[in-house]
């Protein structure tokens, strides 16, 4: 480019003046009133090349994770019953099974009354058992096939049932999530071999003036290192963007608008590269930024090269922030066009402050947060002495602060680590942590966005559909299934917006009302039914009432119960069911294995461990088992009075009434 003459600086000063400040409200709504903040598209990649992606639809499981009941340890399979009283100064004799359960085989004998299996970690528990014992508690004797277990073992000790960690059709991930290790684990954990995500914006880097040179050329007098494209190319990468870097564009109007007009699109690029910049630019992209040109004097012409691509235009030269008061913002067509000031620490200020936002919209991610907080725990933990613990927890936003809850799915899942926020560490000579503890929480990822509605109490599909439903329509959810008692308790700490629950009355005969204190209000939710669920042709179930139902499944002492864990709303009812019905309060086999969730329970049974439980008739359906109605219940929503006027409990509210929703509930069998 010539050299510029008297004339050039005096033309130049009586040019339009576009540097015309605002404050920064004001300009992000002017650029923001011209994009369309949302993904650009959906596209189908491996799974092993989707690191950093985010997800487009919600992911379901179409498996149970386990998909079969799995021992956690080396050791015995046995019947938790047999070993009772078991210890080393009085062990229990077993008889040993000569099958041999390595990970894979399939079980060919059930574990009956006073014998055990040999089994490793990852083997299939067989019928009968609902235990295993670690070989470290066992001996052996001179014969063979005989055991000594010399520490008792508790019903579903070492053992993970099928469907406890992921149950078929459970949403695993949501749109709008980023895949990280943890994500990618839990896809390959459920055979995803392909995952659907939001297209990478393309975004055009150029940095531009004669005075700017590429790391590592020769380096002159007056001429310095272009730094800006480097750095913005990586944080476009970590945003989910993809940098497209154009290189370095001299003082040169000509060559300026041509690079520009192809980034745009206007034009196609040519087979070659671009006069001297060394670009080749590339067509289509989504976003173009360029880093110098934006102040108003001698020799910056990239605003004015923009004003002339197109409408709208510039539509803010110059904000009332520092650093980086000379940002320019434009938009050609629907794209956004930014020019940033030429320094460094203003370019990356300016771009984190006004395009970040855009390329995240683009990209379908969410904004980034924080790094390590104090939380105080809101229930007893356990720990071994002798060893340091790492405890998985999910923060919730309590009355006085986060309260951090553990996340109680075993060191077998791959959902915890996927679901937590951060970890907790319990020295080695901690043995006990009390409720009410203050604990410092390490994030997992570099911060943790709190959730516009948290949701903790009793698990059901409707909720899960509502969550999903709720964080469509642009409110965060997180979730935590406890129990109806649980919910009830976190209700009343403040810990939760919501608890669903479905608890019945025993004096009044009803639903959750009763359980309200002073503080907490109703939010009115749907009715399910409830009742016995067991595969289809047993003659012990099938067309049968509740009550011949129990009495032949108690009658049988081969037919296995598989219960729920205390403080359900379901074990509650399946209590007070066996109280009705089973004369001498007589407890079915089986009824010490305990799981979390229906899904467990109709895993369970489709899958021969156990041959009735109570569950919900939505999950009855979905795993092909027949179902014997028991009671309809009102699954409701307790709410902190302190809480009831926050703008996603509305929303939440609101939802529930829509016709097409309800609707979609009774679909659902939540009617």
């Amino acid at each position: 480019m010539p050299l510029m003459t008297t004339e050039d600086l005096r033309r130049s000063a009586r040019q339009e003046q576009f540097l015309d400040v605002i404050d920064r409200d004001e300009a992000e709504r002017r650029f923001h009133a011209h994009l369309k903040l949302e993904p650009l598209g959906v596209e189908t990649v491996p799974l092993f090349e989707s690191r950093g992606r985010v997800l487009a639809e919600d992911v379901a499981s179409t498996v149970d994770v386990p998909a079969f009941d799995r021992s956690n340890v080396d050791g015995f399979a046995v019947r938790a019953a047999d070993t009772f009283e078991a210890s080393e100064a009085a062990p229990r004799r077993l008889a040993l099974d000569s099958e041999v359960l390595a990970p894979g085989v399939v079980p060919r004998h059930a574990v009956r009354a006073g014998t055990a299996t040999t089994i490793a970690t990852g083997g299939i528990v067989p019928r009968g058992a609902d235990a295993v014992v670690m070989v470290e508690h066992t001996e052996f004797l001179d014969d063979p096939a005989m055991i000594e277990v010399s520490r008792a073992a508790a019903p579903g000790q070492h053992v993970s049932f099928a469907g406890t960690d992921i149950a078929l059709g459970e949403t695993v991930l949501r749109a709008g999530e980023s895949l990280s290790s943890r994500e990618i684990g839990v896809l390959a954990a459920i055979g995803r071999a392909e995952v659907s995500v939001f297209r990478r914006p393309r975004v055009a880097i150029l940095s531009t003036g004669d005075e700017i040179i590429s790391p590592g050329d020769p380096l002159a007098q007056g001429q310095v290192f272009d730094s800006n494209q480097a750095i913005l190319a990586a944080a476009i990468e970590e945003l989910g963007g993809e940098p497209v870097r154009l290189g370095i564009v001299p003082d040169d109007e000509v060559e300026l608008k041509l690079v520009l007009e192809r980034a745009i699109g206007i034009h196609p690029p040519p087979d070659s590269i671009v006069g001297n910049s060394g670009a080749k630019p590339q067509a289509g992209c989504d976003v173009i930024v360029l880093s110098g040109g934006t102040s108003k004097g001698a020799g910056d012409l990239s605003y004015r090269v923009v004003h002339e691509l197109g409408d709208p235009g510039i539509v803010a030269h110059g904000v009332a922030v520092k650093p980086g008061k000379p940002i320019c913002l434009a938009v050609i067509g629907k794209k956004p066009v930014v020019i940033l000031p030429g320094f460094p620490t203003s370019a990356i200020f300016t771009f984190h402050e006004f395009v970040a936002p855009v390329i995240r919209a683009f990209a379908g991610r969410r904004p980034e947060e924080r790094d390590a907080i104090e939380a105080t725990l809101p229930v007893r933990v356990n720990s071994e002495r002798g060893r340091t613990e790492y405890l998985l927890v999910g923060l919730m936003r309590g009355a006085d602060g986060p309260a951090a809850y553990p996340m109680g799915k075993g060191s077998g899942s791959v959902t915890a680590f996927s679901r937590a926020d951060g970890f907790i560490t319990i020295p080695q000579q901690t043995e006990i942590l009390e409720a009410g503890s203050v604990v410092g929480v390490r994030l997992l990822g570099s911060t943790v966005r709190a959730a516009d509605l948290v949701a903790i109490g009793s698990h059901c599909v409707g909720l899960g559909f509502l969550l999903g439903e709720l964080q469509r329509r642009g409110h965060s959810t997180k979730s935590l299934s406890i129990g109806s008692t649980g919910g009830l308790a976190a209700a009343r700490r403040g810990e939760c917006d919501i608890a669903g629950v479905h608890l019945l009355d025993p004096d009044s005969g009803e639903y959750n009302r009763p359980f309200l204190s002073d503080d907490l209000a109703l939010i009115p939710g749907y009715r399910r039914m409830q009742g016995i669920v067991h595969r289809r042709g047993d003659s012990r179930f099938a067309d049968r009432s509740v009550d011949e139902a129990i009495q032949h499944a108690l009658a049988d002492p081969d037919c296995a119960v598989v219960n729920r864990n205390p403080g359900s709303g379901t074990r509650i009812l399946f209590d007070r069911l066996l109280t009705e019905h089973s004369p001498g309060n007589r407890t079915p086999p089986g009824y010490a294995v305990q799981t979390k969730s229906h899904n467990a329970v109709a895993a369970t049974i489709a899958q021969g461990r156990a041959d009735w439980g109570l569950a919900i008739e939505s999950v009855a359906i979905a795993y092909g088992l027949d179902f014997i109605p028991v009671r309809e219940e009102c699954y409701d929503f307790v709410v902190p009075k302190s809480r009831i006027d926050r703008p996603a409990v509305w929303a939440f509210r609101d939802l529930l009434n829509e016709p097409a929703i309800r609707a979609r509930l009774a679909a659902m069998r939540c009617l």
